[in-house]
């Protein structure tokens, strides 16, 4: 891997993504029982993570004009630290409104380290390795999620689970420390790398100031990535509802003990975590939109047999596989992302792509819990599955989102061909200049 990524800029933040995701995992692991312990109802828990999605949808926009303003280095720090403080902050809070309102900006201020960190590796990350290296980037958060629990529970023993949301405090200002100190943008000597199969090297590129070029419409922003937003919004939609009901409708209607119901979860990581290397590289080598679109088939598919398999085993297997692939959607998503987005509006790009993620956590519980209450689980599952086969739908319409199926081979038979392959590539491919 190190080979194939050369820039060390890359993996230090990748490391740093991956102490965020420690953090993300011991606070989310602790959150339920710290706010039952405090006699907070768990309607009222279900409002305060509705302010985290809501602080996610109002930042997403603006964070992108802040890393066009400050840069992603400066964001990625201002951000981690305002969640440090609040998640710091939960242990002494008591009242609905004050821990309602920390999370708003816990989302504000996450939605802020995303867009940074999504818009410096997108720009950092050679054409042939975008969604490569986005689906580590996906696995250092979610390893995070599987390392944060392991954790919190030796902590809540000895310390309580005040303790926890201050250890992942820590955990985030070490973050920020490991991006202060170790990243820098001059780790590719002579300028930004254009076009990564070519090698060649740009040093105009890095020094052209972002005000000074032309500012493209929002609208026009919007559209060119329109696959990329539908991906993460039916990810959201899918993701918030599944964790919310699937356990229900397990215990309830397949009489499933709960203390399986509990493993769904892990299954459906690990899923991601084995699979989405693999598909970052499919989507590299034969085009992100095809990848996308057959992810999300057989990922829809499998959510449509949730309703139909009669045994534990065999639902495991499922979530297993609806993991593999509808979790790997999200990075081959950004990749595709990345290809079709010239530089200067990578941050503005990845704002529209987190706020799609963030309505869709906000729409997708609301009228799932309508279906299950008034219909039946079965019919929750099923409109889910209707959902990734709108998706499908939508990438064959707009194929064209993906300006090629394969990219160019890496040793061209001769010596005009390669000329041409590295004029071709060379300008304007997706945005390999970097960010300070």
């Amino acid at each position: 891997m190190p080979r194939r990524i050369a820039d060390p800029n890359i993996w230090i933040i990748l490391g740093a993504v991956l102490l965020l995701g420690i953090a993300y995992g011991i606070s989310i692991a602790v959150l339920a029982i710290h706010l039952h312990a405090h006699g907070i109802p768990k309607l009222a828990m279900g409002a305060m993570s509705a302010s985290f999605a809501i602080g996610i949808a109002a930042f997403s926009i603006p964070a992108a004009s802040v890393v066009a303003r400050i840069g992603s280095k400066r964001t990625m720090l201002a951000a981690l630290v305002g969640y440090a403080i609040c998640v710091s902050s939960f242990p002494f809070l008591t009242t609905i409104p004050a821990l309602s309102t920390v999370r708003l900006f816990d989302g504000a201020f996450s939605v802020g380290v995303w867009v940074a960190t999504e818009t410096a590796l997108l720009s950092l990350s050679d054409r042939a390795n975008k969604a490569y290296v986005m689906s580590l980037y996906a696995i250092a958060l979610a390893v995070g999620y599987v390392v944060g629990p392991l954790l919190a529970r030796p902590v809540v023993a000895a310390l309580g689970t005040g303790a926890a949301f201050i250890a992942a405090a820590i955990l985030a200002i070490t973050a920020a420390f490991v991006i202060s100190s170790l990243l820098g943008f001059s780790g590719r000597a002579g300028g930004a790398k254009v076009g990564g199969s070519t090698g060649v090297e740009n040093p105009a590129v890095e020094e052209t100031p972002v005000e000074n070029e032309l500012r493209t419409p929002a609208g026009t922003i919007f559209w060119r990535i329109k696959t990329s937003c539908l991906a993460t919004f039916s990810y959201g939609y899918f993701q918030a509802s599944v964790v919310l009901f699937l356990p229900l409708y397990l215990m309830e209607s397949k009489g499933i003990e709960e203390k399986q119901t509990i493993l769904i979860t892990a299954f459906f990581a690990l899923g991601m975590l084995t699979a989405a290397t693999a598909m970052g590289r499919l989507g590299d080598r034969y085009g992100h939109l095809l990848v996308m679109r057959a992810l999300g088939a057989v990922g829809g598919t499998m959510v449509a047999s949730f309703a139909l398999l009669p045994s534990f085993p065999m639902m495991a297997i499922a979530v297993f596989i609806a993991g593999a692939t509808l979790a790997s959607i999200s990075p081959v998503s950004l990749a595709l992302q990345g290809v079709v987005t010239p530089h200067v509006d990578l941050g503005r790009a990845n704002g529209f792509y987190n706020a799609s993620y963030a309505m869709g956590m906000l729409i997708g519980p609301p009228v799932s819990s309508v279906l299950f209450t008034r219909i039946g689980g079965a019919t929750m599952l099923l409109h889910l599955a209707a959902l990734w086969a709108v998706f499908v739908v939508f990438t064959l319409v707009y194929a064209s989102d993906d300006p090629r199926k394969v990219l160019p081979p890496p040793d061209p038979p001769a010596p005009e061909s390669r000329e041409t392959i590295g004029s071709g590539i060379g300008i304007g491919e997706g945005g390999e200049r970097l960010i300070e």
